[in-house]
């Protein structure tokens, strides 16, 4: 008979697994952030702070921007490579991510977009221009689009690029702003790392057993996808081969309706010594590991939220880039707010509750509190709301 994990207890689960259920103050440990999330999603996007810099400093606000850069480019604690999407890992997984790069190699390598310019003599070119310079931008290169430009098209040298990044043959060495600097792997990796060979087998039971690990519970389907390094059929089996990782449990969700799941097997110890869990209110990143399955989002906390960046301006229900607001273990809204770092001001162009909440006077506070503290990670001195209609009760901070 499996273990029966209530709503509320699913929720508080969930949110300390994914650091967000302590106030995010105290001790700062950039790498040990990364480490107990697993990886960290990198985005271009800067609409207050880029994605990595929102999702680290929710965990902790003493996190400023430059720090992951110095871990990257410094440090070489951390790698930068391909999750469900470009993301930042820690270094030591390097030797647990050998079969991911030979995947993304043959799935980029197949796909349609590298086009016909690819060719080993492109490749060979780049690596020792890499070899003789050090490292290099897609800036440093003047290959051209040949033909109409289309999205997603990419020059030569961009195609060669990225693909031996994604084969492993390149590495992230340093980003100026956001820009990446490709070097040669072997002189970003440690030689140490590098040398471990760990047969696929047991990458495999790692990247399903850590995943699990950091999610607490989920499906085999959800298992999967948190890496994004393994199939359908081996994470299959892996549960098939390896019982004593995991536990049956049986979910409730927000509506009440009840589903089946796996859980790490120490759950029980987990539900028994979850700490306080804290009323902030946080705003949090649309990336945010927490929130990116909308599905599960969804189920869990009755939470609909979708990211309508690539939906035209005409169609969008709430707008370009939407936080959610999180207090404690329920989502209570969602805002939509622009920095301007030029002026030093946080623009707050929107802001609606959920159908069932009710803005108090606390809640207000709360809010105003988290609007400034998000400020100041991205520089700002000054949080105006742009429509008093849709807020009365703020103006200025």
């Amino acid at each position: 008979m499996s273990l029966k994990i209530s709503n509320t207890q699913a929720r508080h689960l969930w949110l300390t697994s994914h650091g967000l259920a302590k106030p995010p103050t105290g001790p700062l440990d950039v790498a040990e952030t990364i480490r107990t999330l697993g990886f960290v999603q990198l985005d271009t996007i800067q609409v207050i702070s880029r994605a990595h810099h929102h999702i680290l400093w929710s965990r902790n606000q003493n996190y400023r921007e430059p720090m992951l850069d110095r871990l990257l480019a410094h440090d070489r604690t951390v790698f930068e490579h391909f999750t469900h999407d470009a993301s930042v890992l820690p270094m030591e997984f390097l030797p647990m991510w050998e079969r991911q790069f030979r995947r993304m190699k043959d799935k980029v390598g197949n796909a349609s977009w590298f086009g016909p310019n690819l060719t080993p003599a492109l490749l060979d070119e780049v690596k020792m221009r890499i070899h003789s310079t050090g490292p290099l931008s897609t800036r440093d290169f003047d290959t051209k689009i040949e033909g109409p430009k289309a999205m997603w098209r990419r020059p030569p040298h961009k195609q060669a690029l990225d693909y031996l990044w994604y084969a492993g043959e390149l590495a992230t060495s340093h980003r100026d702003g956001f820009v990446k600097y490709y070097d040669l792997a072997e002189r970003v990796f440690p030689a140490d790392l590098r040398s471990q060979q760990i047969d696929d087998q047991a990458q495999i039971n790692w990247l399903c057993s850590s995943a699990l690990n950091r999610i607490g519970f989920g499906t085999l389907g959800e298992i999967r996808k948190f890496w994004d390094a393994t199939t359908a059929k081996e994470v299959s089996a892996w549960a098939e081969h390896n019982t004593d990782t995991r536990v049956p449990v049986s979910i409730e969700a927000a509506d009440g309706s009840w589903s089946n799941a796996w859980a790490c097997a120490d759950i029980e110890t987990r539900l028994n010594t979850l700490p306080s869990l804290s009323s902030r209110v946080r705003i949090l990143n649309p990336f945010d590991p927490a929130i990116r399955d909308r599905t599960r989002l969804l189920r869990l906390f009755g939470f609909e939220y979708t990211v309508e960046m690539f939906v035209p301006a005409a169609k969008r229900r709430w707008g370009y880039y939407v936080f959610p607001v999180l207090e404690g273990s329920r989502f209570i809204g969602r805002i939509e707010a622009k920095a301007d770092r030029a002026a030093g001001v946080l623009n707050v162009l929107n802001y609606w509750n959920e159908p069932d909440v009710r803005l108090t006077n606390g809640r207000t506070a709360k809010l105003q509190a988290e609007l400034s503290r998000l400020g100041r990670l991205a520089g700002l001195k000054q949080v105006i709301w742009s429509n008093s209609q849709a807020f009365p009760m703020a103006r200025t901070n």
